[in-house]
């Protein structure tokens, strides 16, 4: 049963959620902007004082910083609940989408859905059921990451450390359209893919021809006969460059390669088949090399997150809600969780859309809605899961 103070706190308090959801989009944390991803990791710990939960700030030189909040129980228990979140946006520190703003039934504003919303939710839902000495008992981490965006490199261990301490974690990305929360999504390889060939003069350029651009046209083609939506590989080549002019054979040319995967084995037959094509060369007097700038494995739907998510199911019905499980493409910080073989549901976060757009929202009715099964289901997963 969801007490009764819990809905009380979370209805007196909704101003409230709503003003702390304005001052952390207002403060813009691109991933790149170290001060401004700081800033909002600063707004975040002074919320929760008084509140007898512990914050930790996890310096870091170039990314933001990263916080952890953690309740009193945590030193006195061998294991946890986990909550993540990431504070970053996609959206550069020159952007003109620098607003926010309400309607009667939307917020907008950058970050507003991914995933300012969800964080605010996370915040109130501890601060509820810290009210109510809910969480005297209850060990709950709360991870405020600062990189997520450009793949978690400097609080990925950080978060994989964290999950290796918890029973089952909650991720606050935005919940779907629909009421959908996510119980699988698949893993991803990111890579910088690079040809250097032999530069000369149009005019005078013959069959050997050194042309980087024609090399990575042809690569191009064979890294997009990968896709095999059968089985949940999609690959897409999506920004390339190369060249100085027509009249120049073309000495080097640069792709950015995206790849989603379902399964676990797909990673390494993916890996085989990227070295493959950078050491095959079809184009006279070209090279090819590669970097990859950033790796999710996949987060598996399976029994774990299954049990999780019945338990999530059963408050939101008690709340009066539905919930759907949902297998989204995207990847998140919840699929370094699920690395660890622990339970994780994720896009327990507001209901919204068009996040990394101008158009980015979330349904007012949700933040608190959100909130108040966040809170609930900590209470209800330690009972069932840990307590």
């Amino acid at each position: 049963m969801i007490p009764d103070n819990l809905r009380t706190y979370i209805r007196r308090h909704t101003p409230d959620m709503f003003a702390l959801l304005e001052n952390l989009v207002l403060i813009q944390s691109s991933s790149y902007n170290k001060g401004g991803v700081d800033r909002v990791a600063a707004r975040i710990a002074d919320e929760f004082e008084g509140d007898a939960i512990a914050c930790e700030t996890v310096p870091q030189t170039k990314a933001g910083n990263h916080l952890v909040a953690r309740t009193g129980a945590v030193p006195r228990n061998k294991h946890q609940i986990l909550l993540s979140g990431h504070m970053d946006t996609v959206f550069p520190i020159d952007t003109d989408f620098n607003w926010y703003k309400e309607d009667a039934a939307h917020c907008y504003g950058p970050g507003v859905a991914d995933m300012k919303g969800g964080l605010v939710a996370g915040i109130y839902a501890l601060k509820a059921l810290a009210a109510g000495g809910l969480l005297d008992a209850i060990p709950v981490s709360f991870v405020f990451n600062s990189d997520e965006e450009i793949g978690s490199g400097s609080s990925r261990e950080l978060i994989r450390a964290e999950a290796r301490r918890s029973l089952f974690a909650l991720v606050l990305e935005c919940g779907g359209r629909n009421g959908e929360i996510v119980t699988a999504r698949k893993g991803n390889i990111a890579l910088n893919f690079n040809v250097r060939g032999q530069a000369g003069h149009a005019a005078y350029a013959g069959p050997d021809k050194g042309s980087a651009i024609l090399e990575l046209a042809r690569k191009t083609i064979a890294f997009e006969a990968l896709n095999d939506p059968e089985n949940g590989i999609t690959v897409n080549v999506g920004l390339v460059a190369g060249g100085i002019g027509s009249n120049t054979v073309a000495e080097h040319a640069s792709a950015k390669i995206d790849f989603r995967f379902a399964a676990r084995k797909d990673y390494a037959i993916l890996q085989e088949q990227i070295e493959r094509l950078a050491t095959r060369r079809s184009v006279p007097n070209t090279t090819a090399s590669y970097e990859i700038t950033s790796t999710r494995p996949p987060m598996p739907a399976g029994e774990q997150n299954e049990t999780l998510f019945e338990v999530i199911a059963s408050t939101a019905t008690e709340m009066g809600i539905d919930v759907i499980a949902e297998h989204r493409q995207g990847v998140s910080d919840a699929n370094l969780i699920a690395a660890e073989k622990v339970a994780v549901v994720d896009g327990l976060g507001p209901i919204g859309a068009k996040d990394h757009s101008a158009d980015e929202y979330i349904r007012k009715e949700s933040l608190p809605e959100r909130t108040l099964l966040i809170a609930g289901s900590i209470l209800a997963g330690w009972q069932r899961l840990g307590g």
